[in-house]
């Protein structure tokens, strides 16, 4: 698994609740190469909307960042759009769930879930 970047501050930070949860789903599903996929893709109702998921893989335009023993992906087009960004996690009644604090988008969709920039 080759990291084009590990040195150099991270694009998205993970607040300490998803970096919990993203431990815990990681243990849980047993996965132990790879990291946390963080992106953007065309799509939603505001234009953009946000991916999030494990990858074993690293792309050749991906930059990898370790956050307290997680590895970190993003690729270079979505490194654009999430540039100081941070992930949490949000729990509530009837389960969790990621959120995307991004202080480039423009405008948001009433479900959090896509934006513009």
């Amino acid at each position: 698994m080759d990291a084009t970047n590990t040195t150099n501050a991270p694009v998205i930070t993970l607040s300490a609740a998803a970096l919990a949860e993203v431990k815990r789903l990681l243990n849980v599903q047993g996965i132990t190469e790879g990291g946390l996929r963080v992106g953007v893709k065309g799509g939603g109702c505001s234009g953009l909307s946000y991916t999030v998921n494990f990858d074993d893989k690293i792309g050749q335009y991906d930059t990898v960042y370790e956050i307290d023993g997680v590895k970190v992906l993003v690729d270079a087009k979505s490194a654009i759009y999430l540039q100081g960004t941070q992930l949490d996690f949000q729990k509530d009644l009837i389960g969790g769930s990621f959120k995307f604090i991004n202080p480039n988008a423009n405008k948001t969709c009433g479900c959090g879930e896509s934006f513009s920039a």
